[in-house]
């Protein structure tokens, strides 16, 4: 059922066949069960490291693959077709942390941090979101003030994906003074990592979907960060992070996509095993029509994905790309997993069948890396941009 805009080289096909064989010999027969206990399988990272699926867009000098968005892209849907889970754990990792580092981080930086992280050594996150700061990410209230030769940081980061797990973590701060508040400009970005005193885990979140992806509160208690884990320039950071959610968004649109993709598999499987009125459902007219409704979205949801991603290879401005992918692929998750239920009928609402889970973890894809509301504002505004 795959299909991309243009045809993928033999190199981003035996990637996807790997990424696919990874995840139905590794992930596939655990994922119902890392659902139901919110478990997060930690020999998974070492496992993805190995393939290199920890370092695809990482130069290959700072031991990564060095491959182009589109190839990562093409093997994080094949691991979300099979666990959602694991894809923004990969997702978070590779477009975000490491990415940041790569493009602003000095040569010490991307030496110390980014081969152990593309080597799957070190899984990094990305924490920006506070419990007063979500869609207004610029009130973020986390305060960094400079001592000798160290940051200190007092605050609270929410909603961080694989916190409890994560070596390397890149966390947004002010470092402008209470008196003298710059907004956005006011606001830098620091290399973290657990070891630092005054670093602390603290909520993990119960959460409806993507339950094997554990999503923390992180507490900074005095936490001295070494002067030289400043990323890029003092009073940067909220531009390095609105500009890194541009690859954030690509890789939740490939997630998305993946979960529609295994809504609408397991759907056409199960339309032409379940009978009903003497024939497999799959004859009804009524089933058809959803099965070519989701089919039709899916398809159109990934080209728009790969032509995002073409974009962002050739260097254009694809900030609008970006948001249109993950707003269109979102949507479709969304509608195609309420579409699979429909068709399962009162088997797809339980947990013995697949589509449940798919269905939970499709609503989030609507409200993390920005909301679909907040997309819509992005797109609108780079309308007027032009």
């Amino acid at each position: 059922m795959a299909w991309a805009l243009t045809p993928l080289t033999e190199e981003q096909r035996e990637i996807q066949r790997t990424a696919r064989e990874f995840a139905l010999a590794e992930i596939a027969p655990h994922s119902a069960d890392w659902d139901r206990d919110a478990y997060f399988e930690p020999s998974l990272v070492g496992k993805l490291g190995a393939l290199g699926f920890l370092g695809m867009m990482i130069p290959e000098q700072y031991d990564g693959l060095g491959l182009d968005t589109l190839t990562y892209l093409v093997a994080l849907e094949e691991i979300a077709i099979l666990d959602a889970s694991v894809a923004v754990m990969l997702s978070v990792h590779n477009s975000l942390p490491t990415q940041m580092i790569l493009r602003w981080g000095s040569e010490k930086q991307k030496e110390c941090f980014l081969k152990p992280m593309a080597r799957g050594e070190r899984l990094g996150a990305f924490a920006l979101s506070e419990p007063e700061a979500g869609s207004d990410a610029a009130s973020l209230r986390t305060q960094a003030v400079r001592d000798g030769d160290h940051w200190v940081l007092n605050g609270t980061k929410a909603w961080v994906s694989s916190g409890t797990k994560s070596d390397i973590i890149i966390a947004m701060a002010r470092t402008d003074t209470p008196d003298d508040r710059r907004g956005a400009r006011g606001i830098s970005a620091f290399v973290i990592t657990p070891d630092l005193p005054g670093f602390h885990v603290g909520k993990k979140e119960d959460k409806m979907g993507l339950r094997a992806s554990p999503t923390v509160q992180l507490h900074f208690s005095d936490m001295r960060v070494p002067a030289d884990r400043l990323l890029g320039q003092i009073g940067s950071g909220f531009i390095y992070a609105m500009q890194s959610l541009d690859n954030g968004r690509l890789g939740i649109a490939a997630q998305a996509i993946g979960i529609a993709e295994a809504a609408l598999r397991h759907s056409a499987a199960y339309a032409a095993e379940r009978k009903q009125f003497g024939k497999p459902i799959k004859e009804f007219q009524a089933i058809q029509f959803k099965l070519a409704d989701i089919a039709m979205r899916v398809s159109a949801s990934r080209a728009l994905l790969h032509m995002s991603a073409t974009a962002k290879d050739r260097g254009e401005h694809m900030t609008q790309f970006s948001a249109m992918a993950k707003l269109q692929a979102s949507e479709t998750a969304m509608w195609a997993t309420t579409q699979a239920i429909q068709i399962f009928g009162g088997y797809g609402y339980v947990k013995e069948y697949p589509v449940e889970r798919l269905f939970r973890d499709a609503k989030v894809t609507e409200i993390y890396e920005g909301t679909s509301e907040i997309q819509r504002i992005v797109i609108a505004r780079e309308l007027y941009s032009r």
